[in-house]
């Protein structure tokens, strides 16, 4: 096991083109930013090509490194791809369709031909047997144990990779749910077996099986590749601590996470969550829209009163997964987003992207359809040398011959045309994006800041602010490999609940007391496995809420009290203002609900601190002819770390992972602590 005193700390986020890492030196407080590109076949190849190069790099001995986070999209990819194994589902009789009947939710209300449910467990692999819980959990008639070892022998022979078990009210009494599994442990022995009552312990049927199917069916693909990066660390002679980084935006062992790999879903971009809600509370900005966009994908996260909106169920391909994690809106605009014309002369951007092989096309691999990040160079925001510091060379022609033959011919437009409308489309998305996260919170943009952030993000986020009425936009520090840097300095973190539909009056007060003891002595119970000393402990409470007679409840934070009167007062208080906030209206007359009491257990590791780096005011490096405003400007371009205490747009700033695009109009100036604000010339701070 590591030393937790070594020197080095690594954050790494994997992402659909490029694999960031964030390597923190703890006896001087310097972080070093690297990129290295994304192996898609096997992404722990990738992480340990950039570990190689920090190493080399830097000049550190492996076994100096003590901590490696690491924020992972393997999960992610294999729903995606359905790169899953062969499943099976035991439910209850009568209720082994409960995947295929979901929630008659009509996605498509005036199609004649709707999306047909997504279903990961085909109906000759889902099956039911005898037995029931009620629901305040007693026995309604006994688990039918022969039929579970009937089916065990089936799975066994027919090659199933996995099974899942979600019968109903499990959350109230797992029993039946635990022996199916003993039997299914004892007749079908290597076959790992899921449980709803572990995995997604809450009420609603079909969102705790979904999230239970999606945990047992990544159980074995999560596992694998774990296998294989634990190898290869212990091969490079990385002995350091790993953890992996969950939709919640905390970290979690290994063990953990091939226990329950569903938790990763949302792995990579919280990170970028984690960073921006630190950042707004370094620069006491509590209202931040923290938009990070690669090359593959564009994610909004917003930040409230310095937190990141957290919910209790997202979805992943139209699948229900209930469990905490970030709130997080992805659309597939990034870099390497391909541009072309539909046969009736309509220009679109995305979803589709070039990814990291062959990638854009002036990465000369190959690549022939024009993407974001070709339009760029074109338009002259991009410098071809200096692309990932001059590490990566670029093609300008290749570029734009792309856009030229692909969208300008077709369109009967100029070259530089072609490539501003390219932009135009992707921002006017990305600005649609950001509205939706916004307004379905009842909050106005113009209360709001942009934390921008990823490789591209800096070349689009004023124009962003401006289609948005926002005044102020955040360049934090190292943009480029910014969730890697949240990545870096999380914590651990487990989630447990008790779902329980009680009055929130001072009836429900015994109870209340006795769930939140539970819950607490399980959060110190995980994290005491996981090594984490009783000081470094932190347990907050929430509840889920609403109105009597609602069908969807608010997360209602609670913090550290112990349920009593007083602050149970103050809970309903907040879940009326919540409410208002949310929805427009609130009811302080009526009865509220409480539906299930959560609780976050956070194990605190430790925090050397970041030394901001020291800007130098040297002045503009160049000059070069850039594409603005609908003509050719030269415009200064500056290093980042040798920036003047403010500059005035139109202005281009270069750092080794991003490129900030400073318009007319804008002043740049540089926070203490080193991040870059931009503000419309005229407006306050």
């Amino acid at each position: 096991m590591a030393d937790l005193r070594a020197r080095y700390r690594i954050g790494v986020d994997v992402g659909g083109t490029f694999t960031d890492l964030m390597v923190l030196d703890a006896e001087t407080g310097a972080v070093h930013a690297l990129k290295t590109p994304t192996t898609p076949s096997d992404p722990s190849e990738g992480l340990l090509a950039g570990i190689a190069e920090a190493v080399e790099r830097l000049a550190f001995e492996p076994g100096e490194v003590g901590f490696i986070l690491h924020g992972t999209t393997i999960a992610t990819n294999a729903v995606l791809e359905r790169k899953l194994p062969e499943g099976a589902m035991i439910a209850n009789a009568g209720f082994a369709d409960v995947l295929e009947i979901g929630r008659h939710v009509r996605r498509e209300p005036y199609t004649l031909k709707p999306t047909p449910q997504t279903v990961l467990v085909p109906r000759d692999r889902r099956y039911g047997v005898e037995g029931r819980m009620r629901w305040d959990g007693s026995e309604e008639a006994p688990l039918d144990e022969d039929a579970v070892r009937r089916i065990a022998r089936e799975v066994s022979e027919s090659g199933v990779g996995a099974v899942a078990i979600a019968f109903l009210h499990a959350y109230r009494d797992p029993a039946h749910e635990r022996r199916a599994a003993g039997i299914l442990a004892e007749a079908a022995p290597g076959i790992p077996v899921s449980l709803s009552s572990e995995v997604s312990p809450e009420i609603r049927e079909y969102e705790r099986a979904s999230t239970t199917v999606l945990n047992a069916l990544l159980v074995p693909v999560v596992r694998l590749y774990l296998g294989r990066l634990e190898a290869r660390l212990r091969d490079a002679g990385l002995e350091a601590r790993l953890y992996l980084v969950q939709s919640n935006g905390g970290v979690t062992t290994p063990a953990q996470a091939a226990r329950l790999p569903v938790r990763l879903l949302l792995s990579g971009p919280s990170g970028g969550a984690m960073a921006a809600a630190e950042l707004a509370r370094s620069l006491r900005r509590p209202n931040l829209v923290a938009v990070d966009m690669g090359g593959t994908s564009f994610d909004v996260s917003v930040v409230r009163g310095g937190e990141s909106t957290v919910v209790t169920e997202g979805e992943i391909d139209g699948l229900p997964v209930r469990l905490p994690m970030v709130e997080m809106r992805t659309i597939g605009a990034g870099g390497g987003s391909i541009a072309s014309v539909a046969p009736g002369g309509a220009l679109s951007v995305g979803p589709g992207s070039a990814g990291a092989d062959p990638g854009p096309a002036a990465y000369g691999r190959g690549g022939t359809e024009p993407t974001v990040t070709d339009a760029n160079i074109v338009l002259g925001r991009l410098d071809p040398d200096f692309f990932l510091g001059g590490a990566l060379k670029l093609d300008a022609g290749l570029a734009r011959a792309a856009v030229a033959e692909r969208i300008a011919a077709p369109l009967g437009l100029g070259v530089e045309e072609a490539a501003e409308g390219i932009l135009a489309v992707v921002n006017a998305h990305m600005a649609s994006a950001i509205k939706l996260s916004l307004f379905e919170k009842g909050a106005d943009p113009r209360d709001f800041a942009i934390a921008a952030f990823g490789g591209a993000g800096g070349l689009h986020a004023v124009s962003l602010a401006e289609e948005l009425e926002i005044a102020e936009v955040i360049f934090p520090r190292d943009p480029g490999t910014f969730s890697a840097r949240g990545i870096l300095t999380a914590d651990i973190a487990h989630d447990v609940a008790r779902s329980r539909l009680l009055d929130a009056d001072g009836s429900a007060l015994p109870v209340l007391a006795e769930l939140a003891a539970e819950l607490v002595a399980e959060g110190h119970e995980l994290l005491a496995a996981d090594g984490i000393a009783g000081d470094a402990r932190e347990v907050r409470l929430a509840a889920d809420m609403r109105y009597r007679g609602q069908a969807y409840e608010l997360l209602v934070p609670w913090g550290e009290v112990q349920p009593d009167g007083p602050s149970l007062a103050r809970l309903i208080a907040d879940f009326h203002d919540l409410h208002q906030a949310r929805y427009a209206h609130s009811d302080r007359g009526a009865p509220v609900e409480i539906v299930t009491l959560r609780a976050t257990a956070r194990g605190l590791l430790p925090k050397p601190s970041i030394r901001p780096p020291a800007a130098t005011g040297a002045g503009a490096k160049a000059e070069r002819r850039v594409w603005i405003g609908g003509g050719w400007r030269r415009l200064p371009i500056y290093d980042r770390d040798r920036l003047p205490e403010t500059v005035d747009g139109p202005v281009l700033v270069e750092e080794a992972h991003a490129t900030l695009l400073v318009p007319p109009g804008w002043r740049l100036a540089m926070s203490p602590g080193g991040d870059l604000l931009a503000r419309r010339e005229g407006d306050r701070p």
